[in-house]
């Protein structure tokens, strides 16, 4: 099947309440411009340089994800348009965000990523982190972010049970974080979690946002220099 096929596909599998986010990294802005053509703005790079390279030659109405990891020195790069930044995972990082959200007159929506995996390559705060930068008075001071949910990544295995607990322990963190900080704020209802491999999973488990690729544009060709 063809990117739009793949993607109807994948589409129709889905509840209406859940976001796609088609992850484009690696593959070719053309590919991308097949999907939009066909009705689709969603989409989700890992790497700045990638992102803004992409960004330039699409539409001015596309949704940008930022979904990889953020180094605070590359954060400047894309303030002036990304949509939502998935991969929160500092309160140093968060401050750099909302100092060039201010400088571009924007407040950014950001999820706070939790590494809910077992492999230690995974970034994310654990709960003790995110309830430390909750209350502290450096986060409570910033006006130009607005964290509207959490972003997480279940471990690469093909166990179902293994995979199914880090998402619901991911809902889990989402409800405890929203009751304790973001009661009365109804923007807070994101949750971040579902890739090609287990997005049906994450979405039995509460997934509102789903970031797919390889299911979308095919096996990516990590022979490019990104």
């Amino acid at each position: 099947m063809g990117i739009v096929e793949n993607y109807n596909h994948v589409k129709a599998a889905l509840p209406p309440s859940v976001k796609l986010i088609a992850v484009s990294k690696m593959h070719p802005v053309e590919e991308l411009q097949v999907l939009y053509a066909a009705g689709h703005k969603v989409f989700g790079e890992n790497k700045v340089q990638e992102l803004c390279d992409k960004q330039v030659l699409m539409p001015a109405d596309v949704e940008w994800h930022l979904i990889g990891h953020l180094q605070t020195n590359k954060v400047k790069y894309i303030a002036p348009f990304v949509q939502l930044i998935h991969s929160i995972d500092s309160l140093k990082l968060l401050t750099e965000v909302d100092k060039q959200a201010q400088k571009n007159n924007r407040v950014i929506d950001c999820l706070l990523q939790f590494h809910i995996a077992s492999e230690e390559t995974k970034f994310g705060l654990d709960m003790a982190e995110a309830v430390e930068m909750l209350r502290s008075i450096a986060y409570q001071s910033l006006q130009n972010i607005r964290i509207t949910g959490v972003m997480g990544m279940a471990t690469f295995t093909e166990e179902v049970n293994v995979v199914r607990s880090e998402f619901e322990h991911l809902h889990r963190i989402f409800e405890e974080i929203k009751s304790e900080f973001f009661i009365d704020k109804p923007y807070f209802k994101e949750i971040s979690m579902g890739m090609s491999d287990d997005y049906p999973i994450a979405v039995e488990e509460g997934s509102t946002m789903v970031r797919v690729g390889t299911l979308i544009f095919g096996k990516r060709n990590y022979s490019i220099d990104n």
